[in-house]
């Protein structure tokens, strides 16, 4: 394995991009990993291929563009050993077939629709011609506007944000839309697009315009580029659904790992909010549009599937088992569904360079995550079929060593290659409503590229390869949702603090926390948390009792191949959470009282903890799973505001993303949650009360972070806030 000269030359890389260039690369993160050829395709000025190249020393970047010029001007003006650059057109064959290991497409695919007379298919036609130069587990990751779905909308504008002009440059808001909705696509024979401006007034100074919400988008998206404007509304932005991107990866033969519609944080809320509002026909108020979206498709094998399809099982497979428990004081019911045998998160793991990598395995089948029966994300993301994460095995009755020896073995790693192991944390990943427990085990092996396939272990037609990924760039992609699992995020900042190495700098959204009026109350610490004395809140009763709130379903999973045939399909048990959503949002109440950050935690009774630990006290996030009719985050948000200021009395300011959803249990449930921060500002008498530690010591303190939810809000806080 080729190394680094410089440790420190990837952070201090990192930290000189500005938060776009950042965004772009650390979502490549979980994708593109190991050696190879990537190629940057309409890299422009090359300095995101610069960056791809700086970031990934193993790795060989091309950068590509269709004007010799600009291929000349990033010659001259980025030098690496391991890059280049070429002229080329990204809709022709570049490359020879089955040579690259990654194309990123950034920004780029709009310009061969705009400029090919406003040709959809053309973006399809230019994808399939660059899959076709990928090797079999090569990545084709394209980030890029999405169109929305059709829907009427309505939009209001400010009339009195600049002049009644036609100069874009200093025109309203509203007179610069008027002028858009007559030159949009202006090289097309027929520019412009339909609207309809209403009579009322939305609000004094305000204009109101009907239109399609696709139409809508087009100009938000573009409303603050003014100075090159003539040649902005040349483009036409949006060309696929993200329905529209998915359905092409697949029939070129792509396995979709990523679907996901990206909100640039600084863009809604310094280019959003409070500059235009979008309602639907009925009135109710829509999220921005999408500032971009994120489709990573891998290359398969002939005979492997792209996606999975959920029919109706014929019985039950009788996997998971019910179990309900009484709390003694309260009489309350809570159900508990019980998964059998412990998990075992293996993470082999090296460093290289003074680069610090674990192995884990990647494109794993998890057709849960798209059972038909689980909610609409909150942020219209797809859960993917396939995912990255830990090497994992069900511990039997093998010892601990032998089954870790046993699982390496399967992936090249002999025991000759183990250099000793070392205890990772235990976790209950969703301890509201299942019984499963997660141990990790770090094992320190001799650096190796080793990739190889898994033996069948899934039921399908892949069981994914085992790959080494630098560890730090997986957490990267965790901040800006790139990585959907949890459980490998925090096995690998476990592994970063027992060995030394510091995890980088955070890149997902910064947390800008206004000072709290004086300290929170209740303040604790690590070491009067671990003296609290033992409870044990519950007793079992038969199932039958109550009805159940969770509930175990099953599905019937196929799994299709490019040409939409079922290659093979397995019936798979899995739990829903009776008549809430399958979203939850985790809190993160943060005060900042001087310059200590404190977090706000609750010290909870679950069934779960009783029935692991024979204990059933366990420090939790707040965290509620949402009610079906919050289908986007803002109202969602607003609610878990609203239950933090009804059950704990406080009063919250701004809220932060802590990083992208995740997963908690891909195998047994479609759950996602959203971590977010919520800035506590004030705090008032209310029926519970929350603990208040310093967010560093929480974080510092592993064997407190039991409960999966307050480990990741914990972990992802902690690295946000630390400088």
């Amino acid at each position: 394995m080729r190394t680094r000269s410089d440790p420190e030359a990837y952070e201090r890389y990192l930290r000189g991009m500005d938060a776009s260039m950042r965004q772009k690369v650390a979502l490549t993160a979980a994708h593109v990993l190991g050696e190879g050829v990537v190629a940057d395709m309409g890299c422009g000025s090359g300095a995101c291929s610069d960056a791809l190249a700086a970031l990934y020393p193993e790795i060989e970047v091309i950068g590509v563009d269709a004007d010799p010029e600009m291929v000349a001007r990033a010659e001259a003006a980025y030098q690496r050993d391991n890059l280049r650059f070429r002229t080329g057109d990204i809709a022709r064959p570049i490359f020879e077939a089955g040579t690259l290991e990654a194309i990123f497409d950034s920004s780029v695919l709009h310009h061969v629709t705009s400029f090919g007379g406003y040709r959809h298919a053309a973006a399809g036609e230019a994808l399939a011609v660059q899959a076709a130069a990928l090797r079999v587990g090569g990545v084709l990751i394209v980030r890029d506007f999405v169109a929305p779905e059709p829907r009427p909308v309505t939009l209001d504008l400010p009339a009195d944000d600049g002049e009644e002009s036609d100069d874009p440059r200093r025109a309203s808001s509203a007179r610069l839309f008027e002028r858009f909705a007559r030159e949009a696509r202006s090289l097309h024979p027929q520019p412009g697009i339909a609207y309809q401006r209403l009579a009322e007034e939305p609000r004094a100074g305000w204009r109101r315009y009907a239109m399609d919400l696709r139409a809508a988008a087009e100009f938000v998206l573009r409303k603050d580029y003014r100075t090159d404007w003539e040649a902005e509304v040349q483009e036409e932005y949006t060309y696929f659904t993200q329905a529209g991107f998915e359905a092409c990866l697949a029939g070129i033969g792509l396995r979709v790992l990523a679907s996901t519609p990206l909100r640039n944080p600084w863009i809604v809320k310094n280019r959003f909010r409070g500059k235009f509002e979008l309602c639907d026909a009925s009135g109710h108020a829509l999220e921005p549009p999408a500032t971009n979206i994120l489709v990573a498709g891998e290359k398969v094998a002939p005979g492997e599937g792209v996606r999975f399809r959920e029919q109706a099982a014929p019985a039950p497979v009788g996997f998971l088992e019910m179990q309900q428990f009484r709390h003694r004081a309260s009489g309350a019911v809570r159900d508990l569904v019980r998964r059998p045998h412990l998990t075992l998160d293996v993470l082999p793991w090296f460093v290289s360079g003074g680069a610090p990598y674990v192995l884990a395995r990647m494109s794993y089948p998890r057709p849960i995550l798209t059972s038909r029966r689980a909610d609409p994300t909150l942020d219209e993301s797809r859960p993917p079929g396939y995912v990255t994460e830990p090497l994992n095995v069900l511990l039997t009755d093998r010892p601990v060593g032998q089954t870790v020896e046993r699982l390496l073995a399967d992936c090249g790693i002999g025991p000759e290659a183990i250099r000793g192991f070392s205890p990772g944390a235990s976790s209950y990943p969703s301890p509201g409503g299942t019984q499963e427990e997660v141990r990790s085990i770090h094992v320190e092996i001799d650096p190796t590229t080793v990739e190889i396939p898994l033996r069948d272990l899934s039921g399908f037609s892949t069981s994914g390869r085992v790959r080494a990924i630098e560890a730090r760039q997986l957490l990267r992609s965790a901040q800006v949702g790139g990585l959907p699992d949890a459980r490998l995020e925090l096995d690998v900042h476990d592994l970063l603090a027992r060995i030394g190495i510091a995890p980088g700098p955070w890149i997902g959204e910064a947390l800008d926390l206004s000072p709290a009026a004086g300290p929170p109350p209740l303040v604790s610490s690590p070491a009067a948390l671990r003296r609290r004395a033992p409870r044990r809140a519950f007793e079992a009763i038969p199932p039958a009792a109550h009805p159940p709130f969770m509930q175990i379903a099953c599905g019937l999973f196929e799994e299709q191949g490019a040409g939409g045939g079922v290659l093979y399909t397995r019936a798979l048990e899995y739990v829903l959470p009776g008549p809430l959503s399958t979203n939850t949002i985790a809190a993160a109440p943060l005060w900042r009282s001087g310059d200590q950050v404190y977090i706000g935690i609750a010290d909870d009774d679950l069934p779960a903890a009783q029935a692991m630990s024979g204990n059933s006290q366990l420090l939790v996030a707040p965290a509620w799973r949402l009610p079906r009719d919050f289908a986007t985050t803002t109202p969602a948000r607003a609610w878990i505001a609203d239950r933090l200021r009804s059950d704990y009395g406080l009063r919250c300011g701004d809220t932060f993303e802590l990083g992208g959803p995740f997963h908690p249990s891909p195998g047994l449930s479609p759950e996602a949650v959203w971590p977010v921060a919520f800035e506590v500002l004030a705090h008032a008498p209310a029926p519970h009360a929350l603990l208040w530690l310093p967010l560093a010591d929480l974080a510092a303190s592993p064997d407190l972070l039991t409960d999966g939810h307050l480990r990741v809000v914990t972990r992802r806080a902690s690295h946000a806030l630390s400088r």
